[in-house]
């Protein structure tokens, strides 16, 4: 569909969030070694962290309507929810740095994609919307990155 509703895009993201999730979940209860299995359940936690975050934003009292009900046109030139589906689907977590780096990338394409819906914003708020989710995930990367130095302290 050529048209969306900010909405739309957020509940996708926080499905994508629970999907995350679970994988790292499923995958943390089948790791060989102690640090990948808390590593990848730290990973859990901040995907479900980010999930209920976003699911508070559509929540009916959070404020958000005007910007959630704001309609935007979906060119083919954005970053496309379907690149972090295939990067969800075939990412791989045999070891510490490759959930880092699957986290990581998951993150800086969300990033992205706020970042492009901020620039092309179609009412301020809409804009002041999306450049607080994109340094959210900027954020987020930077405490991945700095959780995972700790996890190779052990």
């Amino acid at each position: 569909m050529r048209y969306n509703q900010v909405r739309d895009l957020i509940a996708w993201a926080a499905d994508f969030h629970a999907r995350m999730a679970r994988q790292f979940s499923d995958k943390a209860k089948a790791a060989q070694s102690e640090r990948l299995t808390m590593a990848l359940n730290y990973l859990a936690e901040e995907e479900l962290r980010m999930k209920t975050g976003l699911e508070e934003v559509l929540a009916e009292a959070s404020g958000h309507e005007k910007v959630l009900n704001t309609w935007f046109d979906n060119p083919a030139d954005f970053p496309q929810p379907p690149e972090l589906e295939r990067l969800a689907q075939y990412a791989t977590y045999d070891s510490i740095d490759a959930a880092m780096q699957a986290a990581t990338e998951a993150h800086k394409a969300l990033q992205k994609l706020y970042e492009y819906r901020a620039k092309k914003a179609v009412i301020p708020a809409e804009e002041e919307f999306f450049g607080a989710l994109a340094e959210g995930h900027e954020a987020e990367v930077r405490r991945i990155v700095s959780q995972f130095e700790e996890f190779d302290d052990i």
